[in-house]
Order: C-alpha cells, then structure tokens, then sequence
C-alpha cells in the first residue's frame, strides 16, 4: 500500500500544490474561511448550470490554466447537518476522485466545513485516504495489476497543534494495521494457514521489538487445552497458539490488556459440515486473529505507553476419520467439561482455552476477545455493526465511546442467567451450543464461563469482519477501534 504524506497548514497559500479540494454546500456556498479564494461565483454558475450538484458526497473535477493544476469540488449538503455517514462518505468520495486523477500535491480544505476545531474529521480524512490506497497483492492473483495512484503528499487547511498531528498519525498506522488484517483475511487459506500466522507474528516481532512465543500442539496437549486440541485433532495442518507481547508502559510490571483472536484458518464446520455454497468465504473465520495482527502493527508504529499482549488460538476445522463428533465430551484448560453438540460451534472452543491461558500466563487487567463467532449476529445487526457483550460496563462503555469516534461501531447484547440456562448439559458442565435463540448471547455465555475473575469484553464480527458480492473482500474492522481504545485508556 503506498503511503501518502499527510500534514496540516494554517495558510491558503496554494503555490506548493497542483490540486485544491473545495468542499461546497448545498447551498451554492462554500465555508467562510475560503471566500478569498474567489471561487464563489465560479461554484455558483456551475450550480446554476446543472454542472454539479453540491449534495453530499457528489464530486466535480475542474482542470485549470493555473499552477493549482486541479480544483475538486466535493459537495457536503446542508450546513450543520453533516453526520458521522455522511462526512466519511465525502471522505471517501474525495479519495476516489483524487485517486481517479494525476494530482499529487493536495490542498484539502474539507475540514473547513466544521466552524469548530475537529480533530476526528482529521483523523477521518486520513484514515479514508490512505485506506483507499489498499490493494490486495498476492501470488495468488496471478498477472494481477496493482493500482496505479499518483498522489504524494495530502495538506489539510486547520489549526496546526499537537492533538490534529496525532490523530493523523494514529489513523495513518491505523490504516497500515488494517491493511495487514486485510491482507491476511483475503489470502486463501491453502497460503494463509495457522504456521503463516505465527510466521507473521514472529515478522512483527522483530520489526517492532515484540516478544513472540508460538506453542505446538504436543505443548498444548501437555497442558490439557482438550477443548482447543478437539477442534484441531482432526486436521493435519498443525495447530498454533501464537502469543505476542507489546510493552510501552514506564512500569514493565503494569498488568496488561489482553487481545484474544479467534484464528480458524478455514472452516468447514467439521463433522457438522456446512452447505456448500459460500463455504469459500470461511477462509474469513480467522478474521479476529487477523485483527490482533493488524492491531500490533498499528501499536508498533505508534509506542503508546501501554503494555498490550495478543493470544490467537489458529486451527483449520476439518472433518476427518480423527475429527471430533457431536456428542462427545472434552475438557478444557479450565477444568470445565463441555459436551459438543455442534462441532461447527468451533469458536468458542478454541477461544475458552485461550482465554484460560491468556489469564494463567499474563495476568491481564482486561481482555478483549473478537471472533467472527456467530450467524445470529448477522440476522441481529447486519454487516453494520458489531456486537459488544462483557461482564464489566466500563469496559464495555469505553470501547463504545472508542467505536463511535472512529465510526467502527459496537451495539451493547445482554448477559444474564436466564439465557446461560441454555447450555446445560445432562452430561458435561456445559453444552457448546443453546439452540436456536439468541445465538450470539448464548455463544458469549459460553464464554464468561472463562472469564469470571476479570474484566473482559466479547466482540462478534461476524458481519463486519468482509463483505460478500461483487466486492467480497476483508473489511480490516474492528482495528480501528481497538486502537483508539488502547491509545485512550492504556
């Protein structure tokens, strides 16, 4: 991904750039700032003419005579009526145009619509641009032509201060880490296996000074992880768990927070095989290992004061003459027996041993698990919007406010009693499945059986981690909150 220049400049002095991006209001007006740039009536005309409309996110690409090469116009609709929506599509219709042009030297003067300084529509801006860049390379795509873009260097016009630096800054290495969690989602799974995995964590280690230790499966046996090593007793790609630790804090002692990835490499649902159609997109299910990663790398460029471990259980989940069935019992690191019903309920097996070690081992003072876990998730809030659960509200509250600044949003899904009756079991402590209600709730349920003694939070990512269609592809979310959690509540 080629990495842009990003600044911020208080002065219009337009000597130094071959592009000027202009946002415009549906109005006809464009922000009082810029009225000495003298493109009022110009902006009008072409209004007047039926040459551009200045609703939200609708672009105009003028070529000029001048030494600015190029003005876009960017329409934002109605003053004081731009949305969190609205404002990232306008980032995103910008970065298509200029990514669509020669320019290579922007003046962006898009956060000149807030009257207020905005350090979020900075780190937005940002993040949309560069993101933009992305483009998956891989030998897999054979003669596949990598993107051509010409930009260099983006100047946004506002208060030059320390606050808008860092939140360009964070959202640059934000868009880095995303890159990688999507580079690694969309790499079939025959290249993107649990060793390249640990080969990956092992890369970021030493790029970055992380400590990395990788567990094989006879470790793993020794143990007792048996819920995890059920999952990968019938594949014959080796299973990992693949640690990595990130201190930043002045205090080495400093209890960590713990970030847990569901890391299943491929996912055929195992004895309980699922339909065929669309299986090829379970390539997708080791999407919260990817975003550890991604996470990691955004946490190397930017060194916030913060100690932050990584724990990523990775199998495949295969149906095989050695592969675990419905009805047998296993029993985890914990101690707690689980009777599986479902051997497509995986997740939650590799992971409730992680979340066993990750506290034995770590100590955490939090953790945070993520998992494309559950289909009901979907049905519940779409491709939108992922599920947050937990046992501690401040926890959860603080990775809501970490997910609405950055527009990566969570939606709050109840624990309590009544929906943990579900699991139970005439012949283990617990059942791996609840049946047809409230899957997502249930599925984290399970999980809080693990985490009693800590603070810990559920993310299913189930509808957010790719996108099916046309434009099937890894989203690289939920990395951009996490970040801003760690970076804000370290």
């Amino acid at each position: 991904m080629k990495q842009i220049q990003f600044s911020t400049t208080t002065s219009l002095d337009l000597q130094n750039f071959d592009t000027l991006i202009v946002p415009v209001f549906e109005d006809a007006n464009i922000p009082k700032q810029l009225q000495n740039l003298a493109l009022d009536k110009l902006v009008k005309n072409l209004i007047k003419s039926n040459d551009f409309k200045a609703s939200s996110a609708k672009t105009l690409m003028l070529i000029t005579q001048e030494k600015i090469n190029r003005i876009c116009l960017v329409g934002v609709g109605k003053q004081n009526k731009i949305t969190d929506k609205s404002y990232l599509k306008i980032c995103q219709a910008i970065a298509k145009e200029i990514n669509q042009s020669g320019a290579k030297n922007c003046l962006n003067l898009i956060n000149s619509i807030f009257t207020a300084k905005n350090s979020g529509s900075l780190y937005q801006a940002t993040l949309s641009m560069q993101q933009s860049q992305y483009d998956y390379i891989h030998p897999s795509r054979g003669e596949h032509k990598a993107k051509k873009t010409y930009l260099e260097k983006m100047v946004f016009f506002n208060k030059d201060n320390m606050q808008n630096k860092q939140s360009i800054q964070q959202a640059q290495a934000t868009a880095n880490g995303m890159q990688l969690t999507q580079d690694l989602a969309n790499m079939p799974s025959n290249f993107c296996t649990p060793s390249y995995l640990a080969k990956t964590a092992k890369q970021l280690a030493k790029d970055y000074g992380f400590e990395c230790n990788v567990l094989e499966r006879e470790q793993m046996i020794k143990m007792g992880m048996g819920s995890f090593m059920s999952v990968a007793q019938g594949c014959a790609t080796p299973p990992k768990m693949i640690c990595l630790s990130y201190q930043g804090s002045n205090n080495k002692d400093d209890a960590p927070i713990a970030l847990v990835g569901k890391g299943v490499t491929f996912d055929t649902g195992g004895i309980s095989l699922k339909p065929g159609a669309g299986m090829d997109e379970m390539k997708y299910d080791m999407g919260g290992a990817a975003t550890v990663l991604g996470v990691f790398k955004a946490l190397g460029e930017l060194k916030p004061k913060i100690n932050v471990v990584g724990v990523i259980p990775s199998t495949e989940n295969m149906p095989s003459g050695d592969a675990i069935k419905p009805g047998d019992v296993v029993t985890s690191l914990s101690g707690q027996t689980i009777e599986i019903l479902n051997t497509d309920a995986e997740g939650r097996l590799i992971l409730c041993d992680a979340l066993t070690y990750t506290q034995k081992t770590y100590q955490p003072k939090q953790i945070i698990d993520m998992a494309t876990l559950t289909g009901a998730c979907i049905i519940a809030l779409g491709h939108h919007i992922s599920a947050i659960l937990g046992n501690n509200q401040q926890l959860i509250d603080d990775l809501l406010t970490a997910s609405n600044t950055t527009y990566d949003r969570f939606w709050q899904l109840p624990l309590s009693e009544e929906y943990d009756e579900q699991l139970k079991s005439n012949f283990a402590d617990m059942a791996n499945i609840g049946g047809k209600g409230a899957g997502t709730i249930t599925a984290a349920q399970f999980l809080a059986r693990f985490t009693k003694n800590v603070a810990w939070a559920h993310l299913d990512i189930a509808g957010t981690a790719w996108t099916s269609g046309i434009n099937k592809g890894a989203t690289g979310r939920p990395v951009p909150a996490l970040v801003e959690f760690l970076t804000k509540n370290g």
